[in-house]
Order: structure tokens, then C-alpha cells, then sequence
């Protein structure tokens, strides 16, 4: 499935209004926010139709999937808006994200406990809040947080200590970031390890950014959240991934539409997570090139002086010393 998909859900007490487009999208939240009301007007929509009082207005067919036959139940479900509700165990399985990868569906998980088996996005976590009359999808995490004690500011100024999330080509592109700017530079080997990491450094009062992919660091940013936002020398930096800020800075074909509106060319089908999509599509777009793109081996032309300097000017909210 690709596409955003709008859904109007409401009777003569609560109305839902809100969009999805991406393959997981995580409801998280405290009791009695809406959660689970949301969940049963859905089931009792699929199961009597108009007869339930409900109205649910969408462009796709949406389900609700539960009980011990899960798994024979989504065998028979495609083209769908896949509704679950917390307190399925299944969810956090390896099983669940093997079916989920590939699928041909939408998910929307209730859920306050991390799911590491599944890549989610930071950016499709939302809370359920009141507002006026009727209930709203709220995100709770945005793009990017300046994660100083001092909320004023937005930019990261002069990193001491860069983090990032593995050893791979982000890695060794900010490395030689490093050697220009005389910030050390470390992998934290995963995305599950960034934290180990951040606590590894807690006694410093360096100035430390941590870069992730956003478009799948969900499963971690609560706990890392709850860390650094007492810590006022570290920040996060979240782009969708380093692949996006690659294709963000131009030294590539001109991609903006698939930057803007990933999700009509992110085929859930074909992609766990949007990573995977931009990865796919720079290596297509530099292919036979000098810039041919690795994940694992960064090409040197990537680091030639003009290219850095573009890559860096998509990272607005981070001043380094030097180029």
C-alpha cells in the first residue's frame, strides 16, 4: 500500500478524525484517552455496519485484528488499515514483524510498550488528547528536539562528541566531519545501543549530538528521551535517515517529490520502513556513478570538500567549528 488515507470515525458521543501513511503507525497514551474506544467503533463497524450507530468514512478497508488466530486472520487481509489494540503480546514477536514486513497493509498499533522487532518511525507515534468537543491524534514526537535544558535554543553549537547510530557510512562520514572539526566521533553499534552509549558519556560535560534514523528509532526514543532531557549538554538529531539528508542536499538528482511525499512511492509492500526506501532510491540514482552509494563502504566523493559542505548545510540545526 502507498498513500495517505484519511479516516473519519465518529457516532453520537466521540468522533476520530486523522490521517495514516506509513506502514506502522504507533497510538501510545495513559487509560481513558480514547485508545481503546477508538479500537471497539472500528470492530463494531466491521461486524454490523451502519446497524452500530458508527460512521466510518476512509478510502480503505479497515480492520481490527486480534485473538490467538492472528496470524490465520492476516493471511486473509490485504489493501488494509490493520487496527490493533494493547494488550496483544503478539505485537512485540518476531513472528508479527515477519508478517507485517512485505504486507500489503497499513498498521495502526495501541501500544505503550516498545515493539523492537518493528522499524516505526519517530514521527508516527501520536497520543490521543481532547480537543473541544471531540478527540485528536496528537504526535508526540516531532522531526527534530533541542533537547538542552535551556529550551530556547534550537541549534546544537560545536559538538564535542558526535554519536551515531552504527558503523556504517553515516558513520564514516561523520568521522571525517570529526577529523575537520576536532569533535571525536563513535558508533554506538545499533540503534538499540545509542543509549548505552549516551550513559557511557553522562560523566562528561562535552557538548554530545546523537544521530539516528528517525524513520525507525521509534522502538527506542522514549527511554532515550526520559535520559537526555536531563542532560542539557546532549541533543538528538532525528532526520528520516542519513541516506535523506544525502538526497536533501542535492549533490544527487533533484528528488523532491519523493522527499516530500514519501509515502505515494514508499510501497509497504516492498519497504519495512522509509530507511529502506531512500536507501533503495540513492543507490538507483547514483548507480554507474562516482557517487554509486554503499550503506556499508562510503565513497570517497562524498567526502570531497563541496559535497560535505552540502550535506552538512541540510543538518540547519548543528553549527560545527570548522570545514
Amino acid at each position: 500500500m502507498t498513500g495517505r488515507h484519511h479516516i473519519e470515525l465518529y457516532n453520537n458521543k466521540l468522533k476520530y478524525s486523522f490521517d495514516i501513511k506509513r506502514n506502522i503507525t504507533v497510538i501510545r497514551g495513559d487509560s481513558a484517552t480514547g485508545k481503546t474506544q477508538l479500537i471497539n467503533m472500528i470492530h463494531d463497524y466491521s461486524e454490523l455496519g451502519s446497524d452500530s450507530g458508527i460512521t466510518l468514512i476512509c478510502d480503505k478497508e479497515c480492520v481490527v485484528l486480534e485473538g490467538r488466530r492472528w496470524q490465520e486472520n492476516l493471511e486473509h487481509i490485504s489493501d488494509s488499515i490493520v487496527f490493533i489494540d494493547e494488550g496483544h503480546s503478539f505485537v512485540k514477536s518476531n513472528e508479527f514483524a515477519a508478517a507485517v514486513r512485505g504486507s500489503s497493509n497499513y498498521f495502526v498499533i495501541v501500544s505503550r510498550e516498545k515493539m523492537i522487532a518493528l522499524p516505526y518511525s519517530i514521527h508516527e507515534i501520536y497520543g490521543i488528547r481532547e480537543r473541544g468537543k471531540y478527540p485528536s491524534m496528537t504526535q508526540v514526537y516531532n522531526e527534530m528536539y533541542n533537547l538542552y535544558a535551556d529550551n530556547s535554543r534550537s541549534v546544537c553549537e560545536y559538538p564535542d562528541v558526535i554519536v551515531t547510530e552504527d558503523a556504517k557510512s553515516g558513520y564514516q562520514f561523520f568521522s571525517r566531519i570529526s577529523e575537520d572539526t576536532g569533535a571525536a566521533c563513535i558508533p554506538a553499534g545499533g540503534k538499540s545501543r545509542v543509549l548505552d552509549q549516551l550513559i557511557k558519556l553522562d560523566d562528561t560535560k562535552k557538548s554530545i549530538l546523537a544521530v539516528v534514523d528517525g524513520a525507525a528509532f521509534g522502538p527506542e526514543m522514549e527511554e532515550t528521551m526520559n535520559f537526555i532531557k536531563f542532560h542539557g549538554n546532549i541533543m538528538l538529531y532525528t532526520p528520516e535517515s542519513f541516506e535523506w539528508i544525502i538526497l536533501k542536499s542535492g549533490i544527487v538528482s533533484s528528488v523532491s517529490d519523493e522527499l516530500n511525499d514519501t509515502c505515494n512511492y514508499a510501497d509497504s509492500a516492498i519497504y519495512f520502513s522509509w530507511e529502506q526506501y531512500y536507501t533503495e532510491l540513492l543507490r538507483l540514482l547514483t548507480r554507474d556513478t562516482v557517487l554509486h552509494y554503499s550503506k556499508d563502504s562510503l565513497p570517497e566523493a562524498y567526502l570531497s570538500k563541496a559535497n560535505k559542505t552540502k550535506i552538512m548545510q541540510v543538518m540547519e540545526c548543528v553549527r560545527f567549528r570548522r570545514v
